[in-house]
């Protein structure tokens, strides 16, 4: 490479013709460089360069003397100031200041080393240029330049300065095929001015080489890279119950580098309309975060007719995260989605979303928490809403506040010295909590002060346990605890009987602080339990070592004395003549039924909790290692517990519950259910109720199953096959080497080179065949699950009928081609016979446009959505659109 170090900035006069010996300071004679100590800048003339230039070539380097010229062949470089200058060949003429820069051709007829410009403004590829670097303008041939996302190609343009383009016969594009781009808009006349704005005559809509009657008298597009501001186009259709519309068209607010606005709306020739606003902000290192609220207004039919509605919905989303590093101990989030019921209903966009119409639970949370280092104390306030859109039930907790201390040893000391002492084992901790809360239907919910003391629920919650580990038999952990809870109200509720209205009704609430306390205590132990066993060779051979069964029995016993007795002043009682069964029936209530940390136990309680945990595991060989083994888990779990109130008047046992998991092939498999040991028969007003008696002794079976439910779900993909054919591969190479009649390759030498067997494609994946690896990528999920549940009472049995219902849902894709993917997901009720929620998706990669379809074919939101669309999002509102509203479907009102 010749590198060579041009002085010019300070010698020559532009009313003088430097020599090539003056021109570079250093004479090449016979392959030695002598310095020319002669050299000296002429008094009184401007320098027509301002600095340095450094130029190289890799090929050659060539003076012409009489000519002032100077050529730099292959890949050659200059470097003036802040422009570069590259290209397979530059003539430089040193008498007019010009730089000539092309590349070549090579025998493929494809071009190489192509000029490359460089400025502060950007990098320009171009075929041909002519640059002055006195007036520093050029003329240039085939330009292209990137400006933002899109790019820039002209036949002929020229530079004004550095800061103006002017071209002819100009396109623009997103699409990175420069010399042959997909779609382009073609620019008769255009100012760039690079990092701006690009500033358009004339310009027409070319799609695959087809001019479009699409024509715009001027344009103006927008080059930077920052944010700015502007209107967002709107897109238009046309459905059949609500007409004629405009939609997502408003304005875009470009605020600063930390948020942004987004206000756009839709509306209806029939007076359907809605508000979108939307804003992203982002503080880096602290906080980022999304907030949107919606606004529809839905007209159905015509006033006075039967059928017309006008419905009124309305939706908040805002997530917001503090960055971790922000702030190690104190922290803030918000995640919340809330929307009236019908909001997901009836806000039935281009494109269905089947997660959101299946969805009928919509949560929030807004969190703030703090901890204070070398502290047990935290500290943390809640906003809490969750909705049901079925029902239209809603509840919210405002706030939610909560102190913890952590757990503490009280006696343990500083320095330990010798054993731990069994007094240093004691331990307690303490949790406070506060709550405002409401369960209500949307229509009922308010905030008005009446409202805050009769519907809302609110109070304060102390608890602190105490308790300890003790090692026992060696063996055996006890773990002895204590309990203390303690409520406060801020008011009490008494109930008398309504001799008018024949019920029980609650009196106006009786304001005052009041506190509500109980405790209990309890022991318990567990321990561990393994079983092996050794199966009989001769029926299983000897591919399994060993079956391994570990039980985790725990046993615990807890008392509880009864808070119902009247020293305690949490429970009153009254007595009432009752017609229907001709009687005085006492009535016993707590002052406290209903609120929030509920109230104090009556009766008095001594009881047993008994829970039993199993895991099953067997031991077999591992086919990669014969002297090695593995081991394979049958059950994961399978756990039951239940408790036995050894103070209560009947129905001592609780409900017995199993719950379990296991995997069969790779799937896993999930099933509980819920036993009860008593009978059931009617009371006096003919409903149901638990008996005390066994219900053995009942109908003959020992448990009686409440509810039960199982599910369980695999998927499926090439990798999943591609990873049994690899253990299969893997099992049947196991200890196998080379042929010993066939040598290894040669270090360096592919074995399916040459026309060798087997050999693949140049340039294509190759199976052992030596056939090029066809790929159709794929996935299949299938989910299923099952409940039974009780029915219609069966008097005469005295035993529910029981209702079996079950579900399938299968979601899958594959990719036809690299460009084509095809989407499908559905299900099935088996109880109810319908088909649920169906979405068919299909999109094609078309490199700089997108094509994408989207099918419900059945059901109430039946309905699809074709589009064509540029990638690019500064061409976002070039594409076509072709729609069917669910709108539009005879049962989308039912």
């Amino acid at each position: 490479m010749l590198k060579h170090l041009i002085a010019l900035g300070l010698c020559f006069s532009l009313h003088t013709t430097p020599s090539i010996a003056q021109l570079t300071g250093i004479e090449t004679v016979q392959g030695q460089e002598q310095k020319n100590d002669s050299l000296a800048p002429i008094q009184g003339s401007k320098p027509f360069l301002e600095a340095q230039v450094l130029y190289k070539a890799n090929d050659s380097l060539a003076f012409d003397f009489d000519g002032q010229k100077m050529y730099l062949y292959g890949k050659a470089e200059i470097k003036y100031l802040d422009i570069e200058l590259s290209a397979h060949a530059i003539e430089l003429d040193l008498d007019s200041t010009l730089a000539i820069a092309y590349g070549r051709v090579d025998t493929a007829g494809v071009e190489q080393d192509l000029p490359i410009f460089k400025d502060k403004s950007g990098s320009y590829t171009m075929r041909r240029m002519k640059y002055n670097f006195e007036t520093k303008k050029a003329i240039i041939e085939h330009i292209v330049t990137e400006q933002g996302e899109g790019f820039v190609i002209a036949q002929k343009a020229k530079r004004v300065n550095e800061t103006e383009y002017f071209m002819r016969d100009a396109k623009y594009t997103t699409c990175d095929h420069h010399d042959h781009p997909h779609f382009y808009l073609n620019l008769t006349k255009a100012k760039v001015i690079p990092g701006k704005k690009t500033i358009t005559g004339p310009a027409y809509l070319v799609v695959e080489d087809v001019k479009l009657p699409i024509f715009v008298p001027f344009a103006l597009i927008p080059n930077t890279t920052s944010y700015s501001s502007g209107i967002v186009m709107p897109s238009y259709g046309d459905e059949g119950e609500r007409g004629f519309f405009l939609r997502e068209g408003g304005y875009y607010f470009a605020a600063n580098d930390y948020f942004d606005l987004r206000l756009t709306g839709d509306i209806y020739t029939n007076g359907s309309w809605g508000t979108h606003f939307g804003t992203t902000y982002k503080n880096r290192y602290k906080y980022s975060g999304r907030l949107s609220a919606d606004y529809i207004t839905n007209i159905v039919s015509e006033k006075d007719l039967p059928d017309y509605s006008k419905n009124k919905d309305f939706s908040i989303r805002w997530s917001h995260t503090q960055d971790a590093k922000a702030n190690p101990y104190q922290t803030f989030s918000a995640s919340v989605n809330f929307a009236t019921s019908s909001y997901d209903r009836n806000n039935v966009g281009s494109i269905i979303n089947p997660i959101d119409l299946s969805t009928n639970q919509k949560s929030s949370s807004i969190s703030y928490s703090k901890r204070w280092p070398g502290s047990p104390f935290n500290f943390s306030a809640n906003l809490l809403h969750s909705q049901n859109s079925r029902d239209t039930s809603i509840s919210l907790t405002i706030p939610d506040i909560t102190l913890t201390m952590n757990r503490i040893f009280p006696f343990k000391r500083k320095e330990q010295i010798g054993e731990e002492r069994w007094y240093e084992k004691v331990s307690f901790s303490y949790s406070g909590n506060t709550k405002n809360f409401i369960n209500t239907k949307e229509k009922d919910l308010s905030f008005t002060g009446k409202s805050l003391s009769e519907e809302w629920k609110n109070g304060m919650k102390h608890s602190i346990p105490l308790s300890m580990n003790l090692k026992m038999l060696k063996f055996f952990t006890l773990s002895p605890s204590f309990n203390y809870t303690e409520r406060w109200y801020l008011n009490k509720v008494r109930q008398e009987w309504d001799e008018e209205n024949q019920k029980i009704v609650k009196k106006e609430p009786e304001a005052g602080f009041n506190r509500v306390y109980d405790y209990s205590t309890s022991v318990g132990t567990s321990t561990k339990i393994y079983t092996f066993f050794k199966p009989s060779r001769a029926l299983f051979g000897d591919g399994i070592e060993a079956i391994r069964h570990v039980a985790t029995p725990s046993v615990s016993l807890s008392y509880r004395p009864d808070f119902g007795q009247e020293k305690y002043g949490f429970y009153d009682w009254f007595e009432y003549y009752n017609p229907k069964t001709n009687e005085i029936t006492r009535y016993d209530y707590s002052y406290y039924d209903g609120y929030i940390y509920g109230t104090a136990g009556k009766g008095r309680s001594g009881s047993m909790s008994l829970s039993l945990g199993n895991t099953l595991e067997m031991k077999v060989k591992d086919s990669k290692d014969s002297t090695g083994f593995r081991k394979i888990s049958i059950l994961e779990s399978l756990n039951f517990s239940s408790s036995y109130n050894f103070l209560a008047d009947s129905l001592k046992w609780s409900m017995i519950n199993m719950s379990g998991r296991t995997k069969i092939l790779g799937t896993s498999i999930n099933f509980n259910a819920t036993f009860d040991p008593y009978g059931v028969d009617v009371n006096k007003n003919g409903n149901p109720v638990r008996v005390n008696k066994s219900a053995l002794h009942q109908n003959g079976k020992l448990l009686r199953l409440e509810g039960a439910s199982m599910s369980f779900g695999f998927n499926l993909s090439p990798e999943t096959f591609k990873r049994k054919d690899d253990k299969a591969n893997n099992a049947g190479n196991q200890g196998q080497g080379n042929d010993a009649n066939t040598p290894p390759p040669a270090l360096g030498e592919d074995p399916l080179a040459d026309g060798a067997a087997g050999a693949a494609p140049t340039g294509l994946e190759a199976d052992e065949d030596g056939y090029a690896v066809f790929s159709m990528p794929w996935s299949l999920s299938l989910n299923y699950s099952m409940r039974v549940s009780k029915g219609k009472f069966d008097a005469l049995r005295k035993e529910y009928r029981y209702v079996v219902g079950s579900d399938v849902n299968v979601t899958g894709n594959i990719s036809l081609t690299p460009k084509w993917k095809v989407s499908v997901s559905t299900g099935y009720s088996f109880d109810q016979k319908t088909i649920s929620q169906t979405n068919i998706g299909i999109t094609r990669d078309l490199h700089c446009w997108s094509m994408r379809f989207n099918m419900v074919p059945v059901g109430r939101y039946k309905s699809y959505f074709f589009s064509i669309n540029v990638n690019s999002s500064m061409l976002q509102d070039l594409k076509y659109e072709k729609r069917n509203s669910a709108y539009n479907n005879a049962n989308f009102y039912r």
